[in-house]
């Protein structure tokens, strides 16, 4: 039992390193490249510094960024969570009532077409320099591809399986747990994952306009100082914050809908 646990675990680790070993390769190659390049060409470290002393920095004051990292990560989860426990819902409403559609759809493109950045002084004056502006702008950045995505994931049942499954006695309940969520689910986690990329946009963009903590806060500080180095080490820390919470996604859909083709193929994958 314990040889085939692992022999699973190292088939499914190789599957991982063949399907992003290519993109750890580039990163590598090209962090390797931006190195040799500063150093070779003399270039100033408040222009461009070389990785190594990026790396040197980041750990000489790596509590400071790091407590900076803990509030933003908070800000991307809080608003983000906001955004699906809201979006879901309201994209099922839109999608199975004409009137919501017709009343509620617009409405949600309004709010898209307005540039966040511009109403962000206004959660400033409403809510003060807390947490509650940071929340809100995660969470109108993360919502419309959610809500989007979902609509359409909701309105995607195949109506000859609808009619089928009503011949059958289905009634609306199991109709929509066996036809329409799971027909649905593969729309949605494109929204999730397309929400979950903006979320960490929205937090930093959110910490420019109003706080005193957080990595976008101190992303400001070393710019102002040109302080390069840390200003390269925390988007750097900003980008894996941003990638857990897209892969985390990711997991809970390969998880969620093991049946769908994109899935079938990560799978089938793992077994070459």
């Amino acid at each position: 039992m314990a040889v085939t646990v692992a022999a699973r675990r190292n088939a499914a680790l190789l599957a991982w390193l063949r399907n992003r070993g290519g993109a750890l390769a580039i990163f590598v190659l090209l962090f390797l490249l931006w190195e040799f390049a500063v150093r070779l060409t003399d270039i100033k470290e408040y222009l461009l510094p070389p990785p190594s002393k990026v790396w040197t920095e980041f750990w000489r004051r790596h509590e400071l960024v790091t407590a900076g990292a803990w509030v933003t990560t908070r800000e991307i989860l809080a608003g983000y969570a906001l955004a699906v426990v809201v979006s879901i819902p309201l994209a099922l409403a839109v999608a199975y009532s004409r009137f919501m559609e017709q009343a509620v759809y617009p409405v949600i493109v309004f709010l898209q077409i307005i540039p966040k950045i511009a109403i962000a002084p206004l959660f400033i004056i409403w809510f003060g320099f807390g947490f509650m502006p940071k929340l809100l702008l995660v969470f109108l950045l993360s919502f419309f591809p959610i809500v989007v995505s979902s609509i359409a994931g909701f309105k995607s049942a195949d109506r000859d399986v609808m009619d089928f499954a009503r011949t059958t006695g289905a009634g609306g309940l199991r109709m929509f747990l066996k036809i329409r969520l799971p027909q649905a689910l593969p729309h949605i986690f494109t929204g999730l994952k397309v929400g979950a990329a903006l979320a960490a946009t929205a937090a930093v963009v959110a910490e420019f306009v109003a706080s005193d903590k957080g990595l976008g806060y101190l992303l400001l500080q070393y710019n102002g100082q040109l302080d390069t180095p840390m200003v390269f080490a925390t988007i750097v820390l900003l980008s894996l914050i941003g990638l857990i919470v897209y892969y985390a996604v990711e997991v809970v859909e390969r998880l969620a809908i093991p049946w769908h083709v994109s899935q079938q193929a990560s799978a089938k994958d793992a077994t070459l």
